[in-house]
This record gives C-alpha cells, structure tokens and sequence, in this order.
C-alpha cells in the first residue's frame, strides 16, 4: 500500500473478527514500527500484546470493575474540558457516530456501555498496551505516540484494524498487577487489533479533518 494512500485511509474499527493473527505478522508490525523516531533515540516504549484466555481475563477484571463503580485512575488523567474549537469537533463526531449507529453517545448509560466494549477490545482477538518508564518527560509520552501511529500504519497496511483506547487505561494500577508490570511504569495506550468487520455500521463512519488554512500560517 501506498504511503500516503495508508495515512489517508486508516481508521479506527470498532468491531472485528474474532480471526487470530499470526504471531508473525503482529511480530512484524511492531518491527516495523521501532523505526519510529524519538528525542536523542531513546525509544521510549514498550509493548505487551494480550491473546485467549489472558486477555479474556484481563476484560472480565475490568468489567467486573466498572460494574462495581470503581472511580477510574488511569496514568494519564481523562481530560475534563476542552477548548471550544476541538470542543465543536467532539460534537460534531458523536453526532456523525449516533446517525450511523443510532446511539446517543451524551447519555450517561451510554457511557458505561462504551466503556464495556472497550473492556471487551471490541471483540478484537488481541490487544495491546503501550507503557513506559514514569519517570520520563512529556517528550517521551510524544514519542510512544509516534510509535502508536506507526504501529496502526503498519497494522493498516498489512489487511489489520486497529483502534487507539484511552478507557482501555481506566484501571491502570489493577491492568499492571494482572500484567506483571512494574509500578515505576505509566501505561499509555491500550490498542485492539485485528481483521476488521467489513460489514459493521460504523465502517461507513469517516471523520473530517479540518481545512488546512484553519490550521497552517506562512510566513515568508
């Protein structure tokens, strides 16, 4: 596929087969992805990819938690508002996904169901969660996100979905100690992948993006 044809047409999926990838191929992904570029090379990331039973497990802890209304405490807080402008674009998504979906994605019990599906990876057959060293900058969170965006790329262009989850981090403290991973780490990204549903409603859904004179200023 081509470069810029793969950056203009990958989007997030949210409902997939529930097909394994080959270890190979998901292998070759995040191959691919560590040429990603990052302050003074430091590569500040780490992956660990979840299949079968693990990551049944690990969905059903987080639901039974959501269910029992433990207050989330993700490593990277829930941004509370927003600017106007990127405010207006948030609007203007869950308008475009409830026509799709019929989902009025401002109710509060709608809230709670979302978050479920994300628990449950949207019926992915593997996730991934991107974590790092606490003690690193915002330059390092910056960087694990340009490995984040190779990483969907290269799923992109090899017949994969992938979909980035900020809920998926809700309970870090708790997808830590299941996990084995150390607490000097923050975990910063949860990501479901797989062969996508070519058939669900959503994949009709493609957001806009801004014009580029709203966004971009010469100056000579």
């Amino acid at each position: 596929m081509d470069t810029i044809e793969c950056i203009k047409t990958r989007m997030s999926i949210r409902k997939f087969m529930p097909d394994p990838v080959p270890k190979e191929i998901l292998l070759d992904i995040i191959n691919t992805a560590r040429y990603s570029p990052s302050y003074k090379n430091t590569q500040p990331w780490e992956v660990i990819i979840l299949s079968g039973e693990k990551k049944r497990a690990l969905s059903n802890m987080l639901v039974d938690l959501l269910e029992k209304w433990t207050k989330p405490s993700p490593d990277i807080p829930e941004p509370l508002t927003w600017p106007e402008t990127e405010q207006a674009r948030i609007d203007d998504l869950l308008m475009k996904r409830a026509a799709v979906t019929g989902i009025d994605f401002n109710d509060p019990s709608v809230l709670k169901k979302s978050k479920e599906v994300n628990f449950k990876f949207y019926g992915a057959p593997h996730a991934m969660y991107l974590y790092q060293n606490k003690s690193l900058t915002p330059w390092s969170i910056f960087d694990i996100g340009l490995f984040a965006q190779s990483l969907m790329l290269s799923a992109h262009a090899a017949g994969l979905g992938t979909v980035p989850q900020a809920f998926a981090t809700d309970y870090a403290s708790e997808i830590k100690k299941f996990l084995d991973i150390p607490d000097t780490k923050r975990i910063i990204l949860g990501i479901s992948i797989g062969y996508p549903d070519k058939d669900a409603a959503e994949k009709s859904l493609k957001t806009d993006r801004d014009n580029i004179e709203n966004f971009v200023k010469w100056v000579d």
